[in-house]
């Protein structure tokens, strides 16, 4: 069946907006996917015995790529003036601080979950550890200055693993998302080292109307914080060093160092012989 003739000429005119070229999502998978392989090229790569060459590969075809991307960006925003090949260069700089701060985070997986059999498992079958993968990078690119690219890559790996964390989001070294799913980290968040987080937690801002973007509204969590699963963290508030937040809680002000919170605890009597009637 042909299209109508009108309905092709409405969408024509629904489109007039969308003629500047934006980053491609498809050709930014690839660029991760072989950034990650050139970062971990033995486990999740096909590295074989000449494994620098086989790094030297996929980077020069991930950065050749990521060039073009990072021009598409900067011409959609009106940034040509900007040098292109600095912030690729800039970023291909960062990548051994990138395996440093991941290994940290596998590390702590591997030091903080019973069921890990070894560092190789973690890597390749854990999903908090993919997202952290993809987070790793696209926090570097938007600090470079193209946060288009960096969201695109951001939500690869929410797809990927389920886990939405926004690229603007700074975490510290070691840190573990324990089962993944469900995950949420907003674009203000602050996180120290060491810190675990389980799944269906939510780092959030609380509603707001007319916010500025950017304006600082979600938590800030301080080192060695455990969160557990369904915990929901809401607002521009400070979780202290070494707290505890149980399964369930929502927290919406300040938690000083140390802190343990939990839900009420259900309380349960045993009645025997008709007592307590």
């Amino acid at each position: 069946m042909k299209p109508d003739d009108k309905v092709l000429a409405r969408l024509a005119e629904l489109r007039q907006d969308d003629a500047d070229e934006i980053p491609s999502r498809a050709v930014l998978a690839e660029v991760t996917d072989r950034l990650i392989k050139a970062l971990f090229p033995q486990r999740l790569g096909t590295a074989g015995s000449d494994i620098n060459g086989y790094v030297r590969r996929q980077l020069e075809s991930a950065l050749g790529n990521l060039r073009g991307e990072v021009a598409t960006e900067l011409a959609f925003h009106g940034r040509d003036g900007v040098d292109t090949d600095d912030i690729v260069d800039r970023f291909a700089q960062c990548l051994p601080d990138l395996r440093d701060l991941l290994d940290s985070d596998i590390e702590m997986a591997y030091r903080g979950d019973p069921a890990a059999r070894s560092i190789a498992e973690i890597m390749v079958c854990y999903p908090g550890i993919h997202a952290m993968m993809h987070h790793r990078l696209a926090h570097t690119l938007h600090d470079l200055g193209v946060p288009f690219i960096a969201r695109v890559i951001s939500e690869l790996g929410r797809a990927e693993t389920g886990v939405d964390i926004h690229p603007a989001a700074a975490i510290g070294g070691g840190f573990f998302i324990d089962h993944g799913s469900g995950v949420v980290i907003g674009e203000t968040a602050i996180i120290g080292n060491n810190v675990r987080l389980y799944q269906h937690v939510t780092l959030g801002a609380k509603k707001l109307d007319d916010v500025p973007k950017g304006m600082p509204r979600h938590p800030i969590v301080e080192d060695d914080v455990t969160i557990y699963s369904g915990a929901t963290v809401l607002g521009r508030i400070t979780v202290g060093r070494g707290s505890v937040i149980g399964g369930g809680v929502w927290v919406t002000h300040d938690l000083p160092p140390g802190s343990f919170v939990t839900q009420a605890r259900t309380q349960v009597e045993t009645f025997t012989d008709g007592g307590g009637i």
